[in-house]
């Protein structure tokens, strides 16, 4: 196996930090990584690089994975079971779906990153959340080397949550998600967010997974930035839930507050409505920045350090609580 010296992460996150690997090792099978931990175990795992934000140089071996692969387990008339390794690229799996008329992950589309990553932070966009389609997780534990299955229970799903955040960080490697998908009867979200007024302005009233997944991009393009144009990774926080008591009171300073209702006791507030409202959206400071048209996105706008970026998430969760009373929480994994 061939381990590499002294290699720039830049092309390995989508923020584009240019910091320096000082032993790099990429692996494409679950054999390939099993060898592997039987004399490293001090590592650092890469594979999308898409909800990192690295702020130095990684000392540890970087441990790409890049095992790729799909394949059909079982199906039925309504339901198709996929198992997907964890280097295939999330978007064009999903792409993958729609074109095979498999229904689930649709709202899903354009976001960045691998399949390995998707259970970790269970990803979600527009009403629907990873966790929903999930049977089980195939991952290898380090120090033994043995493959383990966690069930969609066993991985302690929450909103941009899971056991793999937690309680089992840093002791398995995800090596393939499995998934439930339909192929007939499929239940269509198009409620949440801007879906219903993307597809009523094409004319579309009876709405196909290609239809909402294509409405789903034409909507998150117009507001994220493209990591490969400016580097960034997507959601940098995670929208707070507050009280209800707590939103009214918000609610009679800022009349206009956009929520969601996450049970009768608690509502969510979207972070980037917060954070333009403190006057940082289009904010630039040098070559990093807030996202003009999202300001829930932090951008490189090429060369700057991820201690830079860091230190304005800092600048922007001070001025929230001062402003607002609401703590706003990290979602991106700062190294």
């Amino acid at each position: 196996m061939d381990i590499q010296q002294n290699i720039s992460l830049k092309k390995y996150n989508t923020f584009g930090i240019d910091v320096i690997a000082k032993r790099f090792i990429s692996v494409d099978s679950v054999y390939q990584l099993q060898q592997l931990l039987k004399t490293e175990k001090n590592i650092f795992l890469i594979s999308g690089g898409s909800n990192m934000l690295l702020t130095k140089n990684i000392e540890e071996l970087v441990v790409h994975i890049d095992i790729k692969g799909i394949s059909i387990d079982r199906e039925n008339h309504n339901d198709i079971y996929l198992t997907v390794n964890a280097g295939e690229n999330w978007h064009e799996f999903v792409l993958w779906c729609v074109d095979n008329n498999y229904g689930g992950v649709e709202n899903l589309s354009l976001i960045p990153g691998n399949v390995g990553t998707c259970p970790i932070q269970n990803i979600g966009a527009y009403g629907v959340e990873v966790k929903d389609t999930i049977t089980k997780v195939e991952a290898l534990e380090i120090e033994s080397g043995k493959i383990v299955q966690f069930s969609n229970a066993e991985c302690s799903f929450g909103y941009r949550n899971s056991i793999f955040k937690n309680e089992v960080k840093g002791k398995y490697i995800i090596t393939s998600v499995s998934f439930q998908l339909t192929k007939n009867n499929h239940n269509l979200n198009t409620s949440y967010g801007a879906i219903e007024t993307e597809l009523a302005s094409k004319g579309i009233s009876k709405p196909t997974l290609k239809d909402i997944s294509g409405a789903v991009i034409a909507i998150r393009k117009s507001k994220l930035p493209d990591p490969k144009e400016i580097g960034n990774s997507g959601s940098f926080f995670k929208n707070p839930v507050i009280s209800k008591k707590q939103f009214l009171e918000l609610q009679e300073k800022y009349p206009t507050v956009p929520s969601y209702k996450v049970s009768g006791t608690e509502v969510k507030v979207p972070a980037g409505w917060l954070i333009e409202q403190a006057g940082f959206k289009g904010k630039r400071f040098g070559d990093y920045g807030v996202h003009t048209k999202q300001a829930l996105v932090l951008v490189n706008y090429g060369n700057a350090s991820g201690k830079e970026i860091h230190h304005l998430a800092q600048k922007i969760q001070e001025t929230i609580l001062q402003k607002f009373g609401i703590t706003l929480e990290i979602e991106v994994n700062v190294i």
